[in-house]
């Protein structure tokens, strides 16, 4: 790794150029999204290239995947900035440095402000462990067993500046079972979560898409 003048941690090994839509990855856990990302995006049909992983979390199991698989990846500690718009900023700042056509919040347990937005505006999407509108947060899976409901899910969508409510793209169903804890449910989402990821990062790359209101459409109707 090395710093950026701004003080940040890159990891700067593999920084090549790619013919496929490029694709930052945002992370503060383990990455089990990033990594199923990782292995799908080698393949030339895929249409969208890993060029990087940023992450809020120095301790974040995703920058192990990043080393091992030779991605850039970069440190944005909230703890060294007075403000969370200052905090935005800097993080605007660490995206902006690959150029990406996409951004990928996949368990990034940060809202995005204004100030990221702004310029990543249209092109951000996240996953969340809910089918939403219900459920949004940080306790989606909670939350929805806690409510009772028989059938959960998850949601891609367009990340807008409220919580978890930008427009649909995508959803996966998950059945909630009798013996169902948070644990075990969550763990069957995410299994749907990084199979429509995987799907839709590589449809988006591929063909583009608009937003239109709530509406989230591929382009020439795909």
């Amino acid at each position: 790794m090395t710093t950026t003048p701004s003080g940040h941690l890159v990891n700067t090994i593999g920084q090549d150029e790619v013919a496929a839509k490029k694709v930052v990855v945002l992370v503060s856990g383990g990455g089990s999204n990033f990594a199923a990302l990782l292995a799908a995006h080698g393949e030339p049909s895929y249409g969208a290239r890993i060029v990087a992983v940023i992450t809020d979390n120095p301790h974040a199991g995703a920058l192990t995947i990043a080393d091992e698989e030779k991605i850039p990846s970069v440190i944005v500690d909230p703890k060294d900035f007075a403000t969370r718009a200052e905090w935005n900023v800097a993080l605007a700042e660490a995206v902006r440095v690959f150029q990406p056509d996409l951004v990928v919040s996949a368990g990034f347990m940060r809202i995005l402000g204004k100030n990221f937005l702004d310029s990543f505006a249209g092109k951000t999407i996240n996953t969340h462990p809910a089918l939403l509108p219900s459920f949004p947060g940080a306790h989606g899976v909670r939350d929805a067993l806690a409510y009772g409901v028989k059938i959960t899910g998850c949601t891609l969508h367009v990340v807008d500046e409220g919580t978890d409510t930008g427009p649909i793209i995508a959803q996966a169903v998950v059945a909630v079972e009798p013996a169902d804890t948070e644990e075990t449910l969550h763990e069957r989402i995410k299994e749907k979560e990084r199979e429509l990821i995987v799907t839709w990062v590589s449809k988006l790359a591929r063909y583009g898409f608009t937003v239109e209101g709530r509406t989230v459409a591929l382009k020439n109707n795909v």
